[in-house]
């Protein structure tokens, strides 16, 4: 890409002592753009300052790294977003030319695909009838996953997984975290397919038991729960998955002896 997180370590010179040369590498810090995209995750739902849910929390987490200057988000996010929905916007002019210029694109999606099967099937609710959608979400996921990768070649792809939402505002089943772990699965799977894609799972952030870190809704994150996907996102991404992800060598500072 023409300026990826890629450019972010540069060997700066080489200096001597007594007889012996000794290479000293500088990181000099960047700018990075991250593009956002997905669902209310993404724009924050249950975010009490209004600031785009996990983006200010891993704003803050990157920036604190020496070669990282300064992180700058755009945020797509749209709640109810489902995969299908999301798959055309990313096709639309605006959201095209920002991923078009990305270092990195962020995607939650998947959570309001779930919904949707409660919601048509209330009545007669069975593992069946997540097992039916999985695939055609599975298919949906790749799709998204190509179309960012068509209008950016070189961007690193951050896939964030789905958490478990039966207990909270539908209904507890004994089949609800086999159905939320099968659907990160595939997830999982699909970001696999694509250089330079991960995967980050929080389906253990909310598990039974993490009421505190629940929006008043009891669906969405709050406060806490955000800053929990963004340390998340980045202990997953950090060190050699970053490396994986913008497709470049990672130098930093040698403090060798003199």
């Amino acid at each position: 890409m023409k300026r990826t997180l890629a450019g972010l370590f540069l060997v700066a010179s080489m200096t001597g002592c007594g007889n012996t040369a000794e290479e000293t590498v500088v990181p000099v810090p960047q700018n990075i753009k991250i593009v956002s995209v997905g669902d209310s995750l993404t724009e924050g739902v249950g975010d009490s300052t209004g600031s785009g849910g996990y983006v200010p929390y891993l704003e803050r987490k990157l920036e604190s790294l020496h070669e990282i200057k300064d992180v700058k988000f755009s945020n797509y996010g749209k709640k109810g977003n489902r995969t299908d929905q999301l798959l055309k916007e990313v096709q639309k002019d605006e959201m095209k030319a920002d991923i078009a210029e990305a270092d990195i694109v962020m995607i939650t999606i998947g959570g309001n695909d779930v919904v949707k099967v409660v919601k048509e099937n209330w009545s007669h609710l069975t593992i069946d009838n997540f097992e039916e959608e999985e695939a055609g979400y599975g298919k949906r996921i790749r799709a998204i996953l190509a179309e960012i990768r068509k209008q950016n070649e070189d961007a690193g792809i951050v896939l964030v997984g789905i958490y478990n939402p039966f207990g909270k505002i539908f209904v507890e089943t004994e089949d609800d975290e086999e159905i939320i772990s099968s659907w990160n699965e595939t997830g999982k799977l699909a970001a696999a397919r694509f250089d330079r894609t991960t995967f980050v799972s929080i389906e253990n952030i909310f598990s039974k038991g993490s009421e505190e870190l629940f929006f008043e809704d009891q669906f969405h994150p709050n406060d806490l729960g955000y800053k929990q996907i963004a340390d998340r996102i980045f202990d997953t991404i950090k060190g050699e998955e970053l490396e994986q992800l913008t497709n470049q060598k990672m130098v930093f500072t040698n403090e060798g002896s003199h």
